[in-house]
């Protein structure tokens, strides 16, 4: 199965590790994701996500969450789940 796209980072926040993702597609707690950009890339799992600073379980097209990263991700990196 293809690598389904499921959002764009919109920002990083470097010294709290959390990257802010605008959702095309739903994505819940436990999906295995990569972030892409340029030369950049890697996976990792969905630990937990916030809407609007509360803990969520999914987030569906449309929604704009904050979640965890395990690297440094630039503006624009695109998301997709594996």
């Amino acid at each position: 199965m293809a690598d389904q796209k499921v959002g764009v980072v919109t920002h990083y926040y470097d010294k709290i590790g959390v990257a802010i993702i605008d959702l095309i597609a739903s994505l819940a707690v436990g999906d295995k994701i990569k972030i892409v950009k340029d030369d950049q890339e890697f996976e990792q799992t969905v630990e937990s996500m916030q809407i609007e600073h509360k803990q969520v379980d999914t987030a569906k097209k449309g929604d704009s969450i904050g979640f965890k990263v395990n690297q440094e991700v630039k503006e624009k990196a695109e998301v997709y789940k594996v």
